[in-house]
This record gives C-alpha cells, structure tokens and sequence, in this order.
C-alpha cells in the first residue's frame, strides 16, 4: 500500500519542482554515503574511525 503522505509530497513536487542545485545537493550527498560504505566494505576504512561496542553494565 502506497502512503499516501508519500503520494502528497509527489504532487507538491510536481507543482514546484526543486531546483537543479538541490537536485546535485542530494545526489551528492548520497554519492559520499555510497562511495563511504564501499570504502568500509572492501576494508580501507581505518580502524581509529570504527567505533567499539561498549559492554553492558547489569
């Protein structure tokens, strides 16, 4: 089932369409995030940038 709130924000878009900058904003954003989780799974992510889990104290 489609939501609709998803269905609304599609036809706001449709009446004023966002501009070509913000366009390149998000497709940049998610290219960082993309290029990011490749570079962690093929292992080069350096290890002072992982975080550790912390045990839980009971």
């Amino acid at each position: 089932m489609i939501n609709s709130r998803l269905l609304l924000r599609a036809a706001l878009w449709v009446r004023n369409p966002p501009s070509m900058g913000r366009i390149k904003l998000v497709f940049g954003i998610i290219a960082v995030a993309v290029v990011i989780v490749g570079i962690e799974r093929l292992g080069f992510w350096p290890d002072w940038a992982t975080s550790d889990r912390i045990p839980r104290r009971f």
